[in-house]
């Protein structure tokens, strides 16, 4: 359908209309042969109908005998109160008007979750909020007229269930296993949380249990990052409990990574960053929005009075069978107190650095650097841009058990075995410095630094690079060259830097074009010549859908789903240390590594463009 109806205005007015139809619903009475002729019969000398005049007199005569039964309405027989044989049926049915009436609160309420769940899932909304308001309203009109009642309910149940029915099939092929509704399991968990609402518990009410909503089980953690259960069954009972769950549950169907709860004078309102992209979802309303984010500070061992100052925290959840992390932050601004949460989902995270997306030659080079002996490779990109991904996959790719691998982390994101994971918990006087100098005793031989941002961190950083330790780091920097001076203006020597650095990888993240929805086009020539690219070997650049994205199942109508790297490798060679250390212009260095083979992360992102792995507008979003 090209239109959308107006589910609450339509839904209403046909259930005024049903409902009058229904009150005023005539069922035609029959009368039996023994009833018509139990009814007295007319006086012979009675003319049979109306008023007759007699000739030369005034008399009328001819009326109708007086109806010994008085009328009554609805299905009392007046008969049987005067003796008489009572009239079999009546023309109102208490039965089919309770029928119908239930119909009509069932389908108000399908028409009603229909627009709602696929609103929120982006499951082609339009479409089927029409097509439920269309096919039900008709089908309860049309039964209405029906002479048989089994007809009617026939009628009735092919108009609503239908839509009904093929709407679950759409929307359960596009959400997660535990997220699908109509299935046993779902059918069993709506029958024991309805029984427990009547006062009967059935597979109890615990964690988890049937009755206590999503598939989520809050565990809390201490100050110092101690996992502690009996926080999370201490709010348990607490207001906003379920909505803090459905959110949660919410995220991690959109697959977002951030949770922002932003308070307004009389609303909460909510956003979550899918694919690096933020989104408004629908807010709460300010005392379950205030009582969701105290909920979330009791599971993160932060003081709820305190609302003014920024706190930090977390805490960890179990959802269909894996541990997810969430690391939370508060401030407070002018409507009140502001919270993040950023979700970190293992099970989402690239474990190899083949996964990461490189083009062959990048990735050769990268593994190469990965397994030398001693070295500095730093990663530079702003916040979001899966610079610990990186990291981590690079990690990933060594033999954890012939190597001492050491991580320094604020704070530890993903957990990884046979790593020793240390966090940095600068109120117990733990920094970067002082971490880094008691693991040079450790005996390591790779080095994992959450970030280099300041004098002492990238110094130690680069005496382990010297001293026979691989070491990998991060960096806020716009590219590869200024990572190289930002690292030297934090004080680190050109000498020390220059025989330390082995390479420097930039990256940013663009979402890629969802596979089902994208569409082609094809590009100007002039913006082709411009990009350097072939104009007559380009034939077709791809881009979300400009109509039909609301449509798509599979990306929610978003036009994209997931993200690829847009990488920019710098390896440094012997020509590029001594420029270093004779403190070389930049634009001297770039003109070097572009001799060397470097491609800057505009020419890597127009590779991806070509390949219709994601769009030119999202590549001018994330690489000016």
């Amino acid at each position: 359908m090209g239109f959308n109806l107006n589910h609450k205005l339509v839904t209403r007015l046909l259930a005024f209309v049903v409902l009058w139809l229904a009150i005023g619903f005539v069922e035609q009475s029959s009368v039996s042969a023994q009833d018509a002729a139990a009814a007295p019969a007319p006086a012979p000398n009675v003319a049979p109908a109306g008023n007759v005049s007699m000739p030369g007199s005034t008399i009328s005569v001819g009326r109708f005998p007086k109806n010994p039964a008085a009328f009554v309405r609805g299905n009392a027989s007046p008969n049987a109160t005067r003796g008489m044989a009572p009239i079999e049926g009546g023309y109102f049915s208490f039965f089919r008007m309770a029928f119908y009436v239930a119909l009509l609160t069932f389908w108000v309420w399908a028409a009603a979750w229909v627009n709602d769940d696929s609103g929120s899932l982006k499951i082609r909304n339009q479409y089927w909020n029409t097509l439920m308001t269309l096919a039900g309203g008709g089908g309860l009109l049309l039964a209405t007229a029906m002479p048989s009642f089994f007809l009617a309910f026939g009628l009735i149940a092919l108009t609503t269930g239908s839509p009904l029915g093929l709407y679950v099939r759409e929307r359960n092929a596009a959400v997660p296993e535990n997220s699908k509704v109509l299935t046993p399991e779902h059918i069993k968990k709506v029958s024991f949380r309805l029984l427990a609402r009547l006062g009967v518990r059935i597979g109890g009410d615990g964690p988890g249990g049937p009755v206590s909503g999503p598939d989520i089980v809050f565990i809390g953690k201490t100050s110092t990052g101690k996992l502690d259960k009996d926080r999370g069954k201490s709010v348990e009972n607490s207001r906003g409990f379920m909505a803090a769950k459905e959110l949660v549950f919410d995220a991690l169907i959109r697959r977002a990574t951030d949770i922002h709860l932003e308070p307004t004078d009389d609303a909460m309102n909510l956003r979550m960053r899918i694919d690096g992209v933020m989104y408004p979802v629908e807010p709460f309303d300010r005392p379950l929005g205030d009582a969701v984010i105290n909920i979330f500070k009791v599971l993160s061992a932060m003081d709820i009075t305190e609302k003014r100052r920024s706190l930090d925290g977390s805490f960890r959840a179990t959802a269909e069978g894996r541990d997810i992390d969430f690391r939370v932050a508060t401030q407070g601004v002018r409507g009140g107190e502001k919270m993040s949460i950023r979700i970190l989902d293992q099970s989402n995270s690239v474990s190899t650095v083949t996964g990461l997306g490189f083009r062959k030659p990048l990735e050769e080079s990268m593994l190469r650097m990965v397994n030398q002996p001693h070295g500095l490779l730093v990663v530079c990109g702003p916040t979001g841009a899966g610079k610990s991904t990186t990291l981590y996959a690079c990690l990933r790719s060594l033999d954890a058990y012939q190597c001492n691998i050491i991580t320094v982390e604020d704070p530890i994101e993903y957990r990884m075995d046979n790593v020793n994971q240390i966090e940095i918990n600068t109120k117990a006087g733990q920094t970067f410095g002082t971490a880094l100098r008691s693991i040079l005793r450790q005996d390591p031989d790779v080095i994992l630094i959450g970030e280099i941002r300041d004098s002492e961190t990238a110094q130690i950083a680069c005496q382990a690079a010297n001293t026979g330790h691989m070491v990998f780091s991060t960096v806020h920097a716009n590219d590869s060259i200024t990572a190289m001076y930002r690292l030297m203006d934090l004080g680190v020597e050109p000498f020390m830097f220059s025989s330390a650095i082995s390479g420097i990888l930039a990256q940013r993240l663009a979402r890629r074009l969802c596979t089902e929805c994208k569409e082609a086009y094809k590009p100007k020539p002039e913006y082709l010549k411009q990009a350097n690219l072939p104009v007559d070997r380009i034939e077709k650049f791809f881009r979300p859908p400009k109509e039909s994205a609301s449509e798509c199942p599979a990306c929610g109508g978003l036009g994209y789903r997931g993200r690829v790297g847009v990488f920019e490798f710098l390896e440094v060679t012997d020509k590029m240390r001594d420029m270093i250390r004779d403190k070389a212009a930049l634009t001297a260095l770039k003109a070097e590594a572009r001799k060397n083979g470097m491609l800057s992360m505009q020419e890597e992102g127009l590779r991806l463009v070509v390949k219709g792995i994601t769009s030119v507008d999202e590549l001018l979003r994330v690489v000016k």
